[in-house]
């Protein structure tokens, strides 16, 4: 696998009556941006912990640069960086010593470690608050803090898991710098995301799971483009209206959201006037459109059945 920085074999983890991943097998190409999306629940957080060598699969395997997950796991940890879904700094350290302490935990030569320390303060803005405690951070700034305790010893493969839940969008246009920055240098990095913009922009290649199973694999223009080459809204009076719509819409796939109806085509724009037409005769009060190209939450919506959203705090294993 010299080409392949993270590779699975028929990956399963069970918790309970709770199948997390059921037989997953996916490579992820070394100095790439990797995307992992799916919906609450669906084992993203739980292919991460394997991968990081904190939980055991129950069946297959995981390799990350070459080395088994289980029978490596010391080494494998040496190599990789990872930033949770919640901050793992001491709060009663400063963010300067935190910085450290993770350079002598990793092994990162010591006379490396304050440079390294305060380049990636400035890095992440915290220079001014680099000599407070951690405890008076707020919670964008202890999220900064953890991303860049993941970063100290300049591993080769990081996994960060919602890295900017928490942050408002000056830090995650920020953080997405510090991403690109990453890849430039060689860097693979295995995302998970709530915000489908972020995987958009991000990454090259994008896994969806849902319950436990790969549903979906591809480039996010892959992706959208299964969702033919306009998607439809149309905002309606009422309820009743709604449901209404959706029947005349029958040969279509069309979904629903309180007063909207959505649809996509790809038949050019008579067909589309002609349905619009149709709707209006029928004596439905369309109160506003818009036309526009399918999003990656499109895509999402329609291979999940649901918006995309975090896994709640410990894991997605437990929901």
């Amino acid at each position: 696998m010299p080409d392949q920085a993270i590779a699975i074999e028929g990956l399963s983890k069970r918790f309970g009556a709770i199948v997390a991943l059921d037989d997953i097998n996916l490579q992820v190409a070394r100095g790439t941006v990797f995307g992992l999306l799916g919906p609450n629940g669906a084992g993203k957080t739980t292919a991460v912990r394997i991968l990081t060598t904190i939980i055991r699969p129950d069946s297959g395997r995981a390799f990350v640069l070459g080395h088994d997950v289980v029978r490596e796991a010391g080494t494998v940890r040496c190599r990789i960086g990872l930033a949770g879904q919640s901050a793992a700094v001491d709060g009663n350290l400063t963010g300067r010593e935190n910085l450290r302490l993770i350079g002598r935990l990793t092994h990162y030569p010591r006379r490396d470690i304050p440079p390294r320390a305060n380049e990636l303060l400035r890095r992440f803005g915290l220079a001014d608050a680099a000599d407070r405690l951690v405890r008076t951070y707020s919670g964008g700034m202890r999220r900064r803090l953890d991303l860049a305790a993941a970063l100290v010893h300049r591993p080769e493969v990081v996994f960060l898991d919602e890295p900017t839940t928490g942050l408002d969008p000056q830090g995650r246009l920020q953080m997405w710098a510090v991403i690109r920055e990453l890849i430039a240098e060689g860097t693979t990095v295995l995302l998970t995301t709530q915000y489908l913009e972020e995987a958009d922009r991000l990454a090259s290649h994008l896994v969806v799971i849902d319950r436990g199973k790969i549903i979906a694999e591809g480039t996010p223009a892959d992706l959208k483009a299964r969702l033919g080459s306009t998607i439809v809204e149309v905002q309606l009076g009422d309820e009743n209206q709604v449901a209404q719509a959706k029947a005349m819409l029958s040969h279509v796939n069309v979904e629903s959201e309180g007063n909207s109806v959505r649809f996509s085509t790809s038949d050019g724009a008579r067909p589309l006037v002609e349905t619009l037409c149709s709707l209006e005769d029928a004596g439905l009060k369309l109160s506003n459109l818009t036309v526009r190209e399918p999003s990656l939450d499109d895509a999402f919506l329609a291979l999940t059945g649901e918006r995309a959203g975090g896994d709640e705090p410990g894991g997605d294993a437990a929901a």
